[in-house]
């Protein structure tokens, strides 16, 4: 009977102590944290240039919650929100006229691919990836313009 009280304890611990280990072993999500656009290091393809913009990712569970707030070169505010996993399945995105739905999946720990839609239409694709110094963060997005022209936009962020 002892042994079997041994055997239950060192179970208990190790469903305790494994996944705990590997969370460890994994590290935390690089991006976590608030990143400020860094507009000379940017390059735009089409249209102009933002005045600013700040991105703020929070863990939530298997993914994170994404805000962004963009001054545009109008000086119009845009605030973009959306809570994601890192599942391949796509979620509401807020406070776009161009996205209604973003999907992510987890390339590797510093890397992310995102697909964008509209109506059920893929309207773009990103990939994000975090410096391995979690310093700097490069966003490259594809896609086509409202007239159906190829753009490529890349962002560089500065973590704050």
């Amino acid at each position: 009977m002892k042994t079997n009280a041994r055997m239950l304890a060192v179970a208990t611990m190790l469903a305790v102590a494994v996944p705990t280990l590997v969370a460890s072993a994994q590290g935390a999500d690089p991006v976590i944290g608030t990143w400020a656009l860094n507009v000379a290091k940017s390059k735009y393809g089409s249209g102009a240039a933002p005045k600013s913009a700040t991105r703020t990712y929070t863990a939530a569970g298997n993914g994170y919650h994404f805000s962004s707030t963009t001054v545009g070169s109008d000086g119009k505010s845009t605030t973009v929100e959306f809570t994601v996993a890192y599942d391949g399945k796509y979620v509401p995105l807020k406070g776009s006229a161009d996205v209604d739905a973003i999907m992510v999946k987890r390339i590797d720990a510093n890397t992310v691919e995102a697909t964008q839609a509209k109506a059920g239409k893929v309207v773009s694709k990103t990939t994000r990836v975090t410096s391995t110094d979690g310093k700097t963060l490069t966003s490259t997005a594809t896609g086509t313009d409202a007239a159906g022209k190829p753009t490529k936009t890349v962002e560089v962020f500065d973590k704050k």
